[in-house]
């Protein structure tokens, strides 16, 4: 039976895209031989969801008729576009992502194994998590933070003060607000508990100083986004200037936008974004090369369980691995009846999909990503949404 699987002749016969609403584009792949696969494209595409299922027509007509096994060879073909050296782009890279997702689910399907061991086999029989917890604008963080170590949670990403006024941010007034509270959770939660703070791209370099200036020896165990990425000679200059290490990656497309952040070592922990960066294939060569400069990947969690499996694969398959990002607090709380920007796996959607244990992921061992999807769900009108940004006082914009 194991031989005929991988003698098994493959055509991809069918490409399917589902722009479900603000914030989720899926792609299914399937082959004449009944077996599909399913991918997730990232946040690169949140609110360009139709330009996404218009890159999909074109690509389909790639992959029509193609084997499914070839993903590098597919993958090259998709990101080289004509071949005339206009090549890749954001929002290019986050449905190829999708496009390699669903067939790595595909082939891991069609010979019955999980999708990690396309990728070389398990390093780990479970993956550690972080999750995102509250920070100084909510009434009692310190007791929030509390309230998760408790849970058994050793690794929180902490949320940045500064926005009581709705819509409204001024970095200076966070930094105060944010350094304050930061030193007493430190002195509150003890040297054990790891604790890092997202501050998702919205300083500057004088001020990402300043802030990380304020902070006592020890109190950060990292920082998430300091800066925008687009310029690495800032994060060079905003290395000399602090000593706390940096978690950087999320937004970055092609291992071309990893490679100076790599190779002049400015990060320490990789937020890789599989659904971003072009997918599992891309994903598994920056985790190598991140591995040569002793940096860890720490995944960025595009929210539903296409992705959370992805991403536990990717775990599995990689030997410098720290922590992924879990979601699943908010997604209680969403239950619960309380107000987050944070959709859970919907069951009627996902009626198979991760489960954690506790603070963990166990490995899969069932074929594919492990993920089943009910097809019908998905064909709902989509609705447009209106972006809404962060600005300051003046109305310009904080982002």
């Amino acid at each position: 039976m194991v031989k005929d699987r991988f003698l098994l002749k493959l055509i991809i016969s069918a490409v399917k895209s589902f722009p479900v609403r603000y914030g989720l584009f899926l792609v299914k792949i399937e082959s004449d031989q009944g077996y599909f696969g399913w991918g997730e494209a990232g946040p690169t595409v949140w609110g360009r969801e139709l330009a996404a299922q218009g890159l999909m027509t074109h690509f389909a007509e790639l992959l029509m008729g193609r084997d499914p096994r070839d993903i590098g060879a597919l993958w090259q073909e998709m990101y080289r576009g004509q071949g005339s050296g206009f090549d890749g782009g954001r929002l290019e890279s986050a449905v190829i992502s999708a496009v390699d997702v669903a067939l790595h689910d595909l082939v891991a399907r069609s010979l019955g194994i999980p999708v990690y061991r396309l990728l070389g086999g398990a390093h780990r029989a479970f993956v550690p998590c972080f999750t995102p917890v509250s920070g100084p604008d909510q009434p009692d963080g310190i007791g929030d933070v509390k309230a998760m170590l408790a849970e058994g949670w050793e690794v929180l990403r902490l949320s940045m003060g500064g926005f009581r006024e709705k819509g409204i941010f001024e970095p200076r007034e966070s930094l105060s607000v944010t350094a304050k509270w930061l030193v007493e959770l430190r002195e509150a939660v003890g040297p054990d508990p790891v604790l890092g703070i997202d501050y998702h791209a919205m300083l500057n370099v004088a001020q990402a100083s300043s802030f990380c200036q304020r902070l006592p020896h020890g109190t950060l165990d990292f920082i998430e986004d300091p800066l925008h990425e687009g310029t690495p000679s800032a994060y060079k200059a905003l290395r000399r200037m602090t000593e706390i290490p940096f978690a950087v990656g999320e937004v970055f497309t092609s291992k071309w936008d990893w490679l100076p952040y790599i190779e002049k070592d400015l990060i320490n922990l990789a937020r890789i974004d599989i659904a971003n960066v072009g997918g599992l294939t891309e994903a598994m060569k920056v985790a190598a090369w991140c591995e040569a400069h002793y940096i860890d990947m720490m995944p960025h969690l595009a929210i539903s369980p296409i992705m959370t499996a992805t991403i536990i694969h990717f775990a599995a398959a990689v030997p410098n691995f720290a922590w992924m990002e879990d979601r699943n607090r908010d997604f209680r709380a969403l239950r619960a009846g309380a107000e987050t920007s944070f959709r859970p796996g919907d069951p009627d959607m996902y009626p198979v999909q991760p489960m954690p244990d506790g603070v963990r992921y166990p490995v899969p061992t069932t074929p594919g990503l492990g993920v089943e999807i009910n097809e019908e769900a998905l064909h709902g009108e989509y609705e447009m949404r209106k972006p809404e940004y962060p600005r300051h006082r003046d109305g310009s914009l904080a982002t």
